[in-house]
């Protein structure tokens, strides 16, 4: 077999081997929630995350969350009480599992990362009774900040 023919049997599953990693990759991303330790709602958020991104989601208890959003530039106006790192992405607040892996899916440019500002009624981890209130996912970074998704 010469070496043409030998690159030609061989590339088509070098390739397949090549996007199987990238894949493998993607779904190895790891997701780290940071929050104060007296905060609830926040373990039920992670769940929300585990089981919507069938993600692994570590948790770190931080006393100073204020420090973890300023070192990830989280703006002050759109801060709640959990911050996750995944991807090098900053997901703030009660941002929806399907939200997030738009934005991983997407990786749209001058987006650091979502948030959903305050503890909104209904969102994912604030589950009340079936209460809502309407409230949007933030997208924010060198870009200037824009709504990125409404929920009602």
């Amino acid at each position: 077999m010469n070496l043409l023919t030998r690159f030609r049997a061989t590339a088509p599953a070098a390739l397949l081997l090549a996007l199987a990693a990238c894949s493998n990759a993607a779904q190895a991303a790891s997701y780290v929630m940071f929050r104060d330790p007296n905060c609830g709602c926040c373990e039920q958020w992670a769940e929300h995350m585990r089981s919507g991104m069938h993600a692994q989601v570590a948790i770190t208890d931080s006393a100073d969350m204020t420090a973890v959003k300023d070192r990830n530039g989280v703006p002050a106006a759109l801060r709640s009480c959990h911050t996750m790192i995944v991807d090098g992405y900053v997901i703030e607040g009660h941002v929806p599992a399907a939200d997030v892996e738009r934005l991983l899916k997407e990786r749209p440019k001058g987006v650091r990362g979502l948030a959903v500002p305050g503890m909104p009624i209904g969102s994912p981890g604030m589950e009340m009774g079936g209460k809502t209130e309407p409230y949007q996912v933030i997208a924010f970074g060198p870009a200037g900040t824009k709504v990125f998704a409404s929920h009602q």
